[in-house]
């Protein structure tokens, strides 16, 4: 088991191979044979906490609007709305940037540099001294997310089993709730007048988030550099290497490798990286369809998500007559259900299938969101009854914004994915992301119910258009290597 190198001479060799030429190889089949183990949990652990400060961020600033809109900072509910959209917009700007960079010079680099972006901006966040500063501190703190969203999905997928891909793929996404359960948590205990104050409160929190990613950048030490990466950037002695490594971990553990499917070799043409020009080429040529289904996924889930989550606290505090400080209250249940979604959820994407269960989890958010911002329309229910319907939707709409990612991760060459990611996240987030908050907190501000009911409506309709892309024109990649279900560029 080992990788070859052709070179004109017709001799192999364990360096790096020249660019252009032959990688024999049968890497993606050591690593899709193996089974789960330590290993594969310590890489969710180490790189799918990725997701967890991201709900961290996203519950802390949601739930702090109550401090934030008092003296010093004294926000107003559009400045509320400018704040989310200033954070999406720096991870629609750190996804494009950063997963460019990701597929030319290696996953690893990439997440070390994401991480490091993200633990500074996000304490600067806690030095803020106004609208404008902090609206600065989270766009830097949404590029470093967003840089990682591309670099942490694609290692992520290109590192485990292809039977399990599916499971894992929505349980490390869903685990934004975690994060988001841990914001409001934080926030209900820094808002307190008798724990701290209240001016101090809310950039303890954002201190604490720097915190984690410190943490987190040491546990990153061991990841090893994706070897299917390795291998198409002609670096073959060291991708064998790494997965000898793997499999090394397992059979120590007492496991019983099966024989490697010969039939699964691949022969690669080394390249040094991959032209602009072929990117697009594949994203809106060869492979338009996954880009149609990709962006009609990433669209209505950005949406969905942002819109409502972000301005949740100003819906809770506008027409309940909620108090800031105890906004957390409210989200712990959102997190609970998100979260429990793509767990409960998650294997039924590997075994049903992606584009079943792509329609089923978009088509039955889009009737729930209608049916629970009618409900919200006619004041059926209290703060606390609304958040139990909310808890619901967001069940299956958790495990449906998960399958976007997982669809765009798995459905474009290896080349390009992480560009891809990026790509996707960024026009989903752009278009949907940063426009929702923006418009949510207007309809807010108005007072209207009826008015918060039409950009429900909005929401539903777009889910219901992307439940039907997705299950008519979604691939069906369950159980199928990466290699198979999209045919690497190098290959020879």
């Amino acid at each position: 088991m080992a990788t070859k190198v052709e070179t004109a001479s017709g001799k192999t060799t364990p360096e790096r191979a020249p660019m252009g030429t032959i990688v024999d190889t049968d890497i993606s089949a050591r690593l899709d044979r193996l089974p789960w183990g330590r290993f594969h949990v310590l890489v969710i652990v180490a790189l799918g906490i990725t997701w967890v400060l991201d709900g961290l961020e996203v519950t802390l600033a949601g739930a702090l609007v109550g401090a934030l809109r008092k003296a010093p900072m004294s926000f107003t509910e559009f400045d509320v709305g400018l704040a989310a959209s200033s954070y999406l917009v720096g991870a629609v700007t750190g996804a494009l940037g950063f997963g460019w960079l990701t597929d030319r010079i290696g996953r690893k680099k990439l997440f070390f540099i994401t991480l490091a972006l993200y633990l500074a901006a996000t304490a600067a966040t806690g030095l803020s001294w106004n609208v404008y500063s902090f609206c600065i501190f989270r766009f830097l703190t949404g590029a470093g997310i967003g840089g990682e969203y591309t670099a942490i999905n694609s290692t992520i997928q290109e590192l485990v089993p292809a039977r399990v891909r599916g499971w894992t793929d929505l349980v490390i996404n869903g685990s934004f709730w975690i994060g988001a359960a841990l914001g409001s948590f934080l926030s209900i205990v820094l808002l307190k007048p008798e724990v701290i104050d209240p001016a101090w409160g809310w950039r303890v929190a954002f201190f604490t988030g720097g915190a984690i990613g410190l943490v987190i950048l040491l546990l990153r030490t061991w990841i090893p550099e994706s070897p299917r990466w390795l291998a198409t950037h002609g670096y073959t002695a060291e991708a064998d290497r790494v997965v000898s490594g793997i499999e090394k971990r397992f059979t120590d553990e007492g496991h019983t490798l099966p024989p490697v499917d010969e039939g699964k070799r691949m022969k690669l043409r080394t390249r040094d990286h991959t032209p602009l020009s072929e990117v697009f080429g594949t994203m809106f040529g060869t492979s338009r369809k996954q880009t149609v289904v990709g962006l009609a996924l990433m669209i209505a889930q950005a949406f969905f998500y942002n819109a409502l989550f972000f301005t949740y606290a100003l819906v809770l505090e506008r027409f309940y007559g909620v108090p800031g400080g105890s906004v957390g209250w409210y989200l712990l249940p959102f997190a609970l259900g998100s979260f429990l979604g793509p767990l409960l959820l998650g294997r039924l994407f590997d075994t049903v299938g992606r584009r079943p269960m792509i329609a089923f989890t978009y088509g039955i958010s889009a009737v729930l969101l209608a049916s629970a911002g009618y409900l919200f329309k006619i004041e059926v229910f209290g703060a606390w009854a609304q958040t139990g319907v909310w808890m619901v939707v967001f069940f299956f709409a958790s495990a449906a914004a998960s399958a976007a990612y997982l669809t765009v991760a798995e459905t474009f060459p290896l080349e390009i994915r992480a560009l891809a990611i990026a790509g996707f996240y960024a026009i989903g987030t752009g278009i949907g992301g940063v426009s929702g908050p923006l418009l949510f907190g207007s309809l807010v501000e108005t007072g209207s119910r009826e008015a918060v009911f039409g950009g429900y409506l909005v929401g539903a309709a777009l889910m219901a258009v992307a439940a039907i892309v997705g299950g008519l024109f979604g691939t069906a990649a369950e159980g199928r290597s990466l290699e198979d279900v999209s045919k690497p560029l190098a290959a020879a």
